[in-house]
């Protein structure tokens, strides 16, 4: 396995230039993750399949979601490909590199762990502060367009939104100047993640029903469904900083409740 990674990496590095591989190959990668694992969800709400993992009853118009689509595609090429371009020099400075050998995974997954940590931390308070007013009504209104988001609305935002809370993705990374194949397993990750986090279902092989501290869809749709002012779950990932700050409670009790009313119906069903 190790020597077909090597084989087909150094296919790209003899084809390819660092530029290309780093701005080029990035954004195409994230497209096609992002794409390939978001579109499937909008597909299932339109066609009505596994609506009882749905968790929000209402569902988008194909207007809303095509429009959603649209603007994705302005803000990836106008936004997230010159920002890759741009921050390039800023990585090679730190150290990155794409040539041969590999990283190891200890390293490898080392620095996926601390970055996953770290853009917690960064995004959760980047994320606060969004939700004051002015910034709220003028810039972070926009990712909560959707009260009932889907797969893709994950990246639909304001482009200074983009630039900020994107800050809190690429900030390890550039710091630490990784492999390039350590930064497009953190891209490809960091994307399914948040696409998951946003998809609107909560199925019994979510993550969020096995790792105890992993949000998921259920902990950030009700981010989405509530007044600004009242939200919480401000997190990217994890639910340890909500619970910290106390930015959970109003979910934590709304699930207790939940948990309740289903203890309830069984005794009465039993009886």
């Amino acid at each position: 396995m190790a020597s077909l990674l090597e084989s087909g990496w150094q296919y790209l590095i003899t084809h390819f230039s660092d530029f290309q591989l780093a701005c080029l190959g990035s954004f195409f990668l994230h497209e096609s993750v992002f794409f390939l694992s978001g579109l499937p969800f909008i597909w299932l709400e339109r066609a009505g399949w596994m609506s009882h993992y749905k968790i929000q009853a209402k569902n988008n118009s194909p207007a809303a979601q095509e429009k959603c689509i649209v603007r994705l595609l302005l803000y990836h090429f106008g936004v997230n490909l010159p920002v890759m371009i741009f921050s390039y020099p800023v990585f090679t400075y730190m150290g990155m590199r794409s040539s041969l050998p590999l990283p190891s995974w200890n390293i490898v997954l080392t620095q996926i762990i601390f970055y996953f940590i770290l853009e917690d931390f960064i995004f959760y308070w980047g994320h606060r502060i969004l939700h004051t007013k002015w910034l709220y009504k003028h810039v972070h209104s926009v990712h909560h367009e959707y009260a009932t988001p889907f797969g893709l609305t994950s990246e639909y935002a304001h482009p200074a939104e983009i630039l900020f809370l994107g800050f809190a993705t690429i900030f390890g990374p550039a710091i630490t100047g990784p492999h390039l194949i350590t930064l497009w397993l953190w891209m490809v990750l960091r994307v399914l993640e948040t696409v998951e986090a946003h998809c609107g279902y909560h199925f019994p092989w979510s993550l969020s029903n096995f790792l105890p501290l992993y949000g998921g869809a259920d902990f950030h749709d009700y981010h989405h469904r509530l007044l600004y002012t009242k939200s919480g779950n401000y997190s990217s990932t994890f639910t340890y900083m909500d619970r910290i700050f106390g930015t959970d409670i109003g979910y934590r009790k709304l699930k207790a409740l939940k948990s309740t009313e289903i203890e309830d119906s069984s005794e009465l069903k039993n009886n």
